[in-house]
């Protein structure tokens, strides 16, 4: 348990600009603070949190440089992150308080005031590293304060509270907290007495009520009702419904990566029931996952969706090609899922960035190439499908790429080897011969009126493509790139420059010398409303990374799913959750084809009189 601090009279509210007093090592030289209060210091405080401690409560901590923390969004550039009211007396704080715009605070003292209450709007300021509510007369702390996710250090010593909110469980960073001279639950104060704060916190975090589930998510349609009515009445329309979904392997989900989740929701056997409501009850055509380890596959997402019409085509990262056979079955892979009944599997393909990327001649000289590039083993995997009955084509490919933003050049290469291989798929497939309508049976044929085109499941012949541009091409993927990025400017725009911001100044051949281009013409699924607030939500991260790209020239889009009511999600630190069981959401969109314009029939020859003919 964390010592309590010293006691200290009233200290008026410092100028939170004041001049710096000389710093060493990054603690200020001025160390007139209490000792018991530095002691606190732990071995891994950053410059800001041990500068703040060892000055509290004498003075308001000067400004100092903000340390990086890679997956947390970076604070504003002020010239100061704390600010100290300790001891001047304070009742109340209304929760209209100019306090909760300061969110760029990392440092927060209010220790030592007359408060009864702290408000929820305390939620606000997720910077917070440090708080101190020491020496109030706090009979309750609110379940908001489990929003601060950055906080390592809570000092609530010597107030009047006999609970700690559930809520708190989600502080998974703390590791100090200060409840001495509380007359505090005797079962808490024991398991802080005899393992620490992180085993309170796991404690609270796993004994959380459930919060209410959040309301279905609603459909966003890109045709009015009456359009929508005409489509479903009409039997010539065809439509495509596709689900991408990265549903976070088994190995992934740990509580070093997710300490802020509930163990008993991180575990396997929970999340994979909602990861298959989820695919089940959404029941489209096309369900692409990432983050499919071998075992999950073959042992339950296989078994599992053949009950609901589902066969599959999947491949694991390259990496399992080193690996024993045990440790194979841990890798994780994307997986290509369609209903049986609808769709005929033509053929199934592997793209291997980095392989596909040794075989290019001008990439063999690249350093850059050997050095960031084949260091990584991300995969992409494309089904070439036929529609049984309509026999139109289709092309479905699913990604998922390198993570790490400083190495936003690979991205840009992986994205382009990709277009470039389901390019040279597609025109392949365009070469081959239209599917023969099934010969019917005699039974078959002596029903009158029966004709091929009715043996055929549909009454018009199967689509001819003269190039593979003609084929309808669908494209999911964990693209790990906002928006802004320059893999979601490729793939929208069809070409960047070569100097381009995302290659980082490094050299791929011709892809830095000429530019990236692709003739696909896609077009992100979203793009027409609007792309999600978010695909992926964290404590330190929220934003879009997941993509259904689609070719415009012979898809449209009649719908796509929105987004997770805010109301929720205001309330929620991150997923996973015991809703949600990945950290990713599930985006899911409808197609309509519009079918390849039909070939004008040829002009016959021309006729002429017998006397003009032209005799050889």
């Amino acid at each position: 348990m964390a010592a309590r601090t010293v006691h200290k009279s009233a200290i008026p509210i410092q100028n939170p600009n004041a001049i710096k007093p000389t710093e060493t090592n990054g603690i200020a030289s001025d160390t007139e603070g209490s000792p018991s209060v530095k002691s606190q210091v732990p071995s891994d405080a950053s410059p800001t949190t041990a500068s703040a401690i060892a000055n509290h409560p004498s003075s308001t901590v000067p400004p100092v440089a903000e340390v990086a923390r890679p997956s947390a969004p970076k604070p504003p550039g002020n010239t100061w992150q704390s600010l100290d009211m300790g001891g001047v007396g304070i009742k109340n704080i209304p929760n209209t308080s100019g306090l909760f715009a300061f969110t760029f605070l990392t440092n927060l003292y209010l220790n030592h005031n007359a408060l009864h209450s702290v408000p929820a709007e305390i939620s606000k300021l997720r910077q917070l590293e440090l708080l101190d509510l020491s020496g109030n007369s706090l009979s309750s702390l609110p379940p908001e304060l489990g929003m601060l996710t950055s906080l390592k250090e809570l000092y609530v010593f010597d107030n009047q509270l006999t609970q700690l909110p559930p809520q708190l469980g989600t502080l998974h960073q703390l590791l100090t907290l200060g409840v001495e001279g509380n007359p505090l639950d005797a079962s808490l104060k024991l398991i802080i007495q005899k393992d620490g704060t992180p085993a309170l916190i796991s404690y609270l975090r796993d004994s959380c009520p459930i919060p209410s589930p959040p309301p279905d998510r609603v459909w966003k349609h890109f045709v009015g009702q009456a359009e929508r009515e005409a489509m479903t009445s009409d039997p010539t329309t065809e439509t495509i419904t596709a689900l991408c979904y990265n549903i976070l392997c088994e190995r992934y989900a740990s509580e070093k990566l997710y300490g802020y989740t509930p163990s008993w929701a991180l575990q396997w056997e929970y999340r994979k029931e909602l990861i298959l409501t989820e695919i089940v009850n959404r029941n489209t055509d096309l369900v692409c996952l990432q983050e499919v380890d071998n075992a999950q596959y073959e042992e339950y997402f296989t078994k599992a969706l053949a009950e609901h019409d589902y066969e599959g085509v999947y491949w694991p990262k390259s990496r399992y090609k080193m690996m024993s056979e045990s440790d194979r079955r841990l890798v994780d892979g994307c997986a290509i899922f369609y209903k049986a009944s609808k769709y005929t599997l033509v053929e199934k393909h592997l793209v291997e960035f980095s392989a596909v990327a040794m075989q290019r001649s001008d990439f063999k000289k690249t350093d850059d190439m050997f050095n960031r590039v084949l260091g990584k083993d991300h995969i992409a995997v494309v089904a070439l499908l036929e529609n049984k009955d309509t026999g139109t084509r289709l092309i479905v490919a699913n990604a998922h790429l390198t993570w790490d933003p400083h190495f936003r050049d690979v991205k840009l290469v992986q994205t382009a080897l990709l277009a470039e291989e389901v390019e040279k798929m597609a025109h392949n497939f365009a070469r081959y011969p239209p599917r023969l309508p099934p010969t019917p049976s005699p039974a078959a044929a002596s029903i009158a009126g029966s004709t091929a085109g009715d043996n055929n499941g549909s009454s018009r012949p199967p689509p001819l493509y003269s190039d593979g541009y003609k084929i309808p091409t669908i494209i999911c993927g964990d693209f790990n790139s906002m928006p802004d990025s320059g893999v979601y400017e490729f793939l929208s725009s069809g070409s960047i420059p070569p100097d381009h911001e995302d290659f980082m100044s490094h050299v791929y051949g011709k892809y830095t010398s000429e530019g990236l281009r692709h003739r696909l013409g896609l077009k992100s699924a979203y793009a027409g409303v609007g792309e999600l607030p978010m695909t992926n939500f964290t404590p330190s991260f929220r934003g879009v990374l997941d993509y259904i790209w689609y070719s415009t020239a012979n898809l449209s889009v009649n719908s796509v799913l929105g987004e997770v009511d805010p109301g929720y999600i205001d309330k929620v630190v991150g997923f996973p959750n015991a809703h949600f069981p990945s950290d990713h959401l599930a985006i899911v969109s409808e197609f309509r084809v519009r079918p390849p314009r039909e070939p004008q029939p040829a002009r016959p020859p021309p006729v002429f009189p017998e006397s003009s003919r032209t005799h050889t």
